[in-house]
């Protein structure tokens, strides 16, 4: 599919969630799937790299991510939250699509640090009642410590979080990792959904 056209791109608008799901695996493969030699920010090594913000900072991915993503979401859910950097772009697709679909999802954008100066707040965005319910979103999950730090500091201003909502599972432990800390974890994308897609691309050219 070309993801560069006017008219392509509007068509994610409409397009039928399942269908939906394939066109972003084409995307992953197209601009953010590399394979050779990477040292991960984990510290470990690997064959392949996955660049989530490829997907999740183009016109298309954006579209896809935010339609996909809400459709994961309870309705009674109303805010969404992730780890700067690579949730920024997520939270906010979700919320804008959420706003078209009548949906209004608030987004939150979690710091690594605390903010130097004003509020020195860890978290950014609007201030939600204390309980609120807040799913964490990410976009590459290798060992679930990113996605955990959010939770972490969520819980610490008060919400109540117990969901992690992924594009992409590397499978190297981070379903293992929520499932001990007693959270529900779902990736729209596994790493082997992406291998045998861009394995097909490349038999195919």
């Amino acid at each position: 599919m070309d993801f560069t056209t006017k008219s392509s791109i509007l068509s994610l608008t409409t397009l039928q969630l399942s269908n939906l799901r394939d066109r972003l695996l084409d995307l992953f493969c197209e601009v953010a799937y590399k394979e050779g030699d990477f040292t991960l920010s984990s510290g470990q090594k690997s064959s392949y790299y996955i660049n989530g913000k490829q997907v999740t900072l183009h016109a298309a991915g954006g579209i896809m991510v935010g339609r996909l993503l809400l459709d994961k979401l309870p309705t009674t859910i109303t805010a969404v939250a992730g780890l700067t950097l690579g949730a920024d772009p997520i939270v906010t697709a979700v919320s804008i699509v959420g706003a078209y679909c009548n949906r209004r999802i608030t987004p939150l954008i979690v710091r690594k640090e605390a903010k130097g100066h004003g509020t020195q707040a860890y978290i950014e965005g609007p201030v939600l009642p204390p309980g609120a319910s807040v799913i964490v979103l990410e976009d590459v999950v290798t060992t679930g410590q990113s996605a955990w730090k959010a939770v972490e500091r969520l819980r610490g201003a008060g919400y109540a979080v117990d969901t992690v909502l992924a594009l992409v599972d590397r499978q190297q432990g981070g379903s293992e990792f929520y499932a001990e800390k007693g959270l529900t974890f779902e990736a729209l994308l596994t790493i082997a959904d992406i291998q045998a897609r861009y394995a097909e691309q490349q038999t195919s050219t």
